[in-house]
């Protein structure tokens, strides 16, 4: 399941992202007196009772637009709207109840999504009095709270928390493969997708930012069924201008989460640039495989040599994804699609595959025994077990006597041990590592 989505709703200046700030504990959206000051929209993770959800700060909403801004801003809220699994409607208990407040509890009721009534600017209890008010919007319970000073922000989370659909116990059966098609704007994603299948089912044009909408097709590769994703372009979130591509990226960021594996699509011109790192970066950080696919390899000038070449510029230029595979295609033609593919459910089995914990503590105990990690103010570091404890992620944990003198060097060193003897291609490993005396 998918991480839930929980956006922050409602007329402009009520204290959006001054709520939102607070409920990540960070300053990350920008907060002013002037109305509409939130433009590129935010999102970020938040966590309360072992719940887990993306919070979504949106622009103040004007549900009768009469300008050219506030009918975009209202375009891409109701976006959020839809996506979302719990709106926080936001009121401002100083001014009470005014007529677009009327109008936006009419919209939230129209689209029968689950909404907490958030009465906000409510700094004492003497307020709370004119917080009951909103009662009268016809949308449930009402809490009151302040965003600037943190008061009941923590009953706050907890209604969250307990109003976010249950997830539901893992069902026992076949998975099917999910691969997610990733990449900047205008790399070819859709014309990859619409050559694997034969049929023009996306919308393929030369204009950046077709797809908006992530997009699943089943096919059967092999006589293995498969979901491939066609995702929008991703793009800086600084150079995210436009609204609807805030929730493009969005859109994408869900359907990393539901991936397993993810192929990313590079430019055989302009080769890795730094937004394919940020991207990269994005699904790495959700333990997801990934498989770097340089496109439109038929226009580029190579000899024998080149891709090889291609391949270690690009691990040098980023040395943290040096287990990464590199294919190389072209989805006009069709070269080497099934080589992707292919790589891509690689990626997918390494992903579930288990080490028996009796070889991982044979070789791995060796390789400690040849280089042992340094010492620490004349105290060793030792270690006593080895075991994976779960797949997809692969996670394996050391248990030694002293973890917190481990050094990030000698982190890679085990790393590249690991994915030396036992593969693990495409796939960040989580390493844990336990105290344990000896």
């Amino acid at each position: 399941m998918s991480t839930p989505i929980v956006a922050i709703v409602g007329r402009p200046n009520v204290g959006k992202s001054t709520l939102f700030n607070r409920l990540i504990k960070r300053r990350v959206a920008i907060t002013d007196e002037t109305p509409g000051v939130t433009r590129d929209r935010n999102y970020a993770p938040c966590s309360w009772n072992s719940r887990d959800f993306l919070l979504v700060d949106t622009g103040g909403l004007v549900p009768n637009p009469k300008e050219f801004l506030e009918s975009q801003v209202k375009s891409q809220v109701e976006v959020a709207i839809e996506e979302s699994e719990l709106i926080l409607f936001l009121l401002d208990t100083q001014t009470g109840i005014v007529g677009v407040d009327s109008d936006i509890a009419d919209l939230l009721r129209s689209r029968k999504k689950e909404v907490l009534v958030v009465a906000n600017k409510v700094d004492d209890s003497r307020s709370e009095t004119d917080a009951a008010l909103f009662h009268k919007l016809g949308l449930g319970e009402v809490i009151s709270v302040s965003a600037l000073n943190g008061r009941n922000i923590g009953e706050l989370l907890d209604l969250i928390a307990g109003s976010l659909p249950s997830v539901p116990e893992k069902i026992e059966e076949e998975e099917i493969p999910r691969i997610a098609i990733l990449g900047r704007p205008n790399v070819g994603k859709s014309s990859l997708i619409n050559k694997l299948l034969g049929q023009e089912k996306m919308i393929v044009a030369a204009t950046p930012g077709t797809t908006r909408d992530a997009i699943d097709t089943e096919i059967n590769y092999g006589g293995r069924r498969l979901i491939l994703t066609d995702t929008a372009g991703l793009r800086k979130r600084a150079r995210v201008k436009e609204d609807i591509e805030f929730y493009t990226n969005l859109r994408a960021i869900r359907s990393i989460e539901r991936s397993q594996v993810a192929l990313l699509l590079l430019d055989g011109y302009e080769g890795l640039t730094n937004q394919d790192l940020k991207i990269a970066e994005e699904v790495t950080s959700r333990w997801r495989g990934l498989v770097l696919v340089v496109n439109k390899w038929d226009l580029v000038e190579k000899d024998s040599n080149t891709a090889h070449l291609y391949a270690e510029q690009i691990k040098k230029k980023a040395a943290l994804l040096a287990y990464v595979p590199v294919v190389f295609t072209s989805a006009l033609t069709g070269q080497r699609l099934s080589n992707a593919l292919d790589t891509a459910l690689e990626v997918y089995d390494q992903r579930q595959m288990r080490v028996n914990t009796r070889k991982l503590n044979e070789v791995l105990r060796g390789e400690i025994d040849r280089r042992p990690p340094a010492a620490v103010r004349g105290k060793f570091i030792k270690f006593s077990y080895i075991a994976q404890v779960g797949v997809a992620p692969p996670t394996i944990v050391f248990f030694c006597n002293r973890p917190e003198d481990l050094q990030k060097s000698y982190l890679r060193f085990l790393e590249n041990r690991i994915r030396e003897h036992f593969g693990f291609i495409g796939c960040p490993i989580r390493m844990k590592f336990k105290r344990k005396h000896n």
